[in-house]
């Protein structure tokens, strides 16, 4: 059993009280994995939450916005294949058309003949899409950062580092 660091002032969270449970019926066990993954499922669910309010006043989802991001870090034209937008997203192609079909019928993107494959299609923002996604992004990053002030920008920094290194040693 790996023993929790001593700290130097007792905060109590939900994750604290179930791991506190945990040690109460089986000390043998190992928390510390709990105690972080814990609450970095609780901090996503929370967040998402945010991002899907930041993204309702502008009549799309967080899926949406995703699919309006990703041609609009494209680049200009802020064109790309169905197929690229599905692999970006991780999406299956039928999720994307039915994503695709919403965000055209709403004149944020246009699909088209690919000029280069008879076969294909490319997905390209509109004028509308683009100033849309452009209002969206920011409000998006202004309910970030505001969940980050309490931390400061060193904190939120190392904190950054930290789950850089914990993803990349989880996606070997």
């Amino acid at each position: 059993m790996t023993e929790r660091p001593h700290r130097p002032e007792p905060r109590t969270d939900p994750v604290d009280v179930i791991v506190d449970q945990w040690a109460a019926v089986r000390p043998d066990l190992d928390t510390a994995g709990m105690e972080v993954f814990g609450r970095i499922f609780r901090l996503s669910r929370a967040m998402g939450d945010r991002m899907e309010q930041a993204y309702a006043r502008f009549g799309i989802s967080r899926g949406e916005f995703d699919a309006l991001a990703t041609l609009r870090r494209s680049g200009e034209p802020y064109t790309l294949s169905p197929r690229q937008l599905s692999a970006a997203l991780m999406l299956t192609t039928g999720g994307m058309t039915g994503r695709l079909d919403k965000l055209e019928r709403a004149g944020l993107l246009r699909r088209s003949p690919d000029p280069h494959d008879r076969r294909g299609l490319q997905v390209t923002l509109t004028d509308r899409g683009l100033r849309l996604i452009d209002e969206a992004v920011g409000a998006g990053l202004a309910a970030q950062t505001e969940a980050l002030a309490s931390l400061g920008p060193e904190r939120a920094a190392h904190l950054a580092d930290l789950l850089r290194d914990l993803l990349a040693g989880t996606e070997k």
